[in-house]
């Protein structure tokens, strides 16, 4: 796959640079660790710059963003509420925990999309739960560019920096990713543990 992005990239340039960027979006396999460095390395032998690769995959992360937001937004809290009214009973999940998640995400949701946007994987899937809980679509945009932005400036400078070596920043991504999975999944064990005492509590 790699060798595939790669010359596509180098064929189609911004274009192909935007593009790649919205599918990595939509289909979070592609990986932006090698689309963005790669997209860093070109500036260095081809008439392509820092400055317009960073706005080409930003473009092209916003699309692939705004897609995901309008699938949440199909997968709505009614419809949860409907799945709950039919499954609720097996998988121990009432109407008013999706409300208290849909009203959390309405508090935090903004800063969450923010910083989800630096985090491999999630930074795709986190528009799916935006689109859910109905965050303000302006907003939502300003968020997610600006998160955008800033991991994609960090990724393509580094590319460009590190020139025929950008295949290096992978490790260093690897890491980060490890660390970041792990926080996640820590909170997600602690969330767990507190919603079943809270149940059990509440009988």
């Amino acid at each position: 796959m790699e060798n595939w992005i790669t010359s596509f990239m180098e064929q189609f340039g911004y274009i192909g640079i935007a593009l790649i960027i919205a599918l990595e979006n939509v289909f979070p396999p592609i990986p932006s660790e090698i689309v963005l460095p790669f997209g860093g390395f070109m500036t260095t032998y081809t008439s392509l710059t820092v400055f317009w690769v960073i706005v080409a995959a930003t473009v092209g992360s916003v699309v692939g963003a705004v897609i995901l937001y309008g699938v949440g937004l199909l997968l709505d809290v009614e419809r949860l509420e409907k799945i709950v009214d039919r499954w609720g009973h097996i998988l121990r999940v009432k109407k008013e925990d999706i409300h208290k998640a849909d009203a959390w995400f309405d508090k935090y949701g903004y800063w969450t999309v923010l910083f989800c946007r630096m985090i491999p994987l999630v930074r795709s899937l986190i528009s799916i739960p935006a689109g859910m809980s109905n965050m303000k679509f302006g907003l939502f945009l300003v968020y997610t560019t600006i998160g955008t932005l800033i991991w994609n400036t960090i990724l393509v400078l580094v590319g460009a920096t590190l020139g025929s070596n950008w295949h290096e920043i992978t490790d260093f991504i690897g890491v980060y990713s490890n660390f970041a999975y792990a926080i996640i999944a820590i909170a997600g064990i602690a969330f767990l543990i507190w919603f079943f005492r809270r149940n059990k509590k509440a009988k």
